[in-house]
């Protein structure tokens, strides 16, 4: 028998955990290749080895020709590739997650489903970001609206700390460099978050699109889990950038998400906060590889890979 040709798959329980990854890595005007299991970047300035098993999203800007062997790379380790328009205000794709496990997805969708469960969620999503205030029986219109007069109190707050003038968040993604400097790295910063959280979410085995508070868009989940962070890491770096007055503040603000996100162990957080917000009656022990079940009716499952009758008498015809 003819082997299937191409290289073999990587052995995805070999893989490094989500939370264990880096964050992202940005590149832009150069040639992304495969070098035995590593992704490599190429430019007139030379080679970069990138080990694609470590790597939680690639962020791939304006310039880049990414060959067939690197998305076979990227897709079989794990990692989410992004492709990103101009000074990273664009997101269109991801790899195949780590997990073969549905349990996160499924208790994903039953949430999503059930409004009461629902509703459930997305108060203990409001209670991390409000670790002091009590939600258990807020509404969503009351949850919306402490989140809205919160988002404008950190603004204010960061504003009179850095001395930069703020007036509203205001962006154009047909021109980016069309807004204030502070407003070019909330969204530049705003983009790492959604890169890193999107990474985690697919790594798990989650949906990007079954959102529990955000809802219609491919990457519901994606927003509503990057809101988590984005009053700690995004908001008090764009300012800082906007204060420092750099003539890159697109690069100078990733630069600052990715060491804000590696010393704040971001994906580790993301990893447990995402089982947690789903499975909340589990430990964070890691899922199993490859689990495949029968469905044998309401909650029950039985084991695959069996035979269960085989005869007609056997089978009740």
């Amino acid at each position: 028998m003819n082997q299937i040709p191409g290289p073999r798959p990587v052995d995805i329980s070999a893989l490094v955990r989500a939370q264990d990854r880096l964050s992202f890595v940005y590149l832009e005007r150069c040639v992304v290749h495969r070098d035995g299991n590593a992704v490599t970047a190429t430019d007139e300035r030379g080679v970069v080895h990138i080990p694609a098993a470590t790597l939680g999203a690639l962020l791939l800007g304006p310039g880049t020709n990414v060959t067939h062997q690197a998305m076979v790379l990227l897709a079989e380790s794990g990692a989410t590739a992004v492709w990103v328009g101009e000074r990273g205000v664009r997101y269109y794709a991801h790899g195949r997650g780590l997990s073969q496990s549905s349990q996160l997805l499924q208790a994903q969708a039953a949430a999503v489903s059930n409004q009461s469960t629902r509703l459930q969620v997305a108060r203990a999503m409001y209670a991390m970001r409000f670790p002091s205030e009590e939600v258990t029986r807020a509404t969503m219109q009351q949850l919306r609206g402490r989140e809205g007069a919160r988002v404008r109190r950190l603004y204010r707050e960061h504003a009179d700390r850095t001395g930069v003038a703020w007036s509203r968040r205001d962006y154009d993604t047909a021109d980016f460099a069309g807004s204030s400097a502070v407003n070019q790295a909330l969204s530049a910063a705003t983009t790492c978050l959604y890169g890193i959280t999107h990474a985690v979410i697919v790594a798990l085995g989650c949906s990007p699109g079954l959102g529990i508070i955000h809802t219609g868009h491919a990457r519901s989940f994606v927003f509503d889990i990057a809101d988590l962070y984005k009053a700690e890491i995004a908001i008090p770096i764009a300012f800082d950038i906007a204060a420092a007055d750099v003539d890159d503040v697109p690069a100078e603000t990733r630069r600052a998400v990715r060491d804000a996100v590696k010393d704040g162990r971001l994906l580790e957080r993301c990893t447990r906060d995402i089982r947690r917000l789903l499975l909340p009656d589990q430990d964070d022990a890691e899922q199993e590889w490859n689990v495949v079940h029968l469905w044998d009716s309401g909650t029950r499952t039985v084991a695959s890979g069996t035979s269960y009758g085989t005869t007609e008498a056997d089978l009740g015809w």
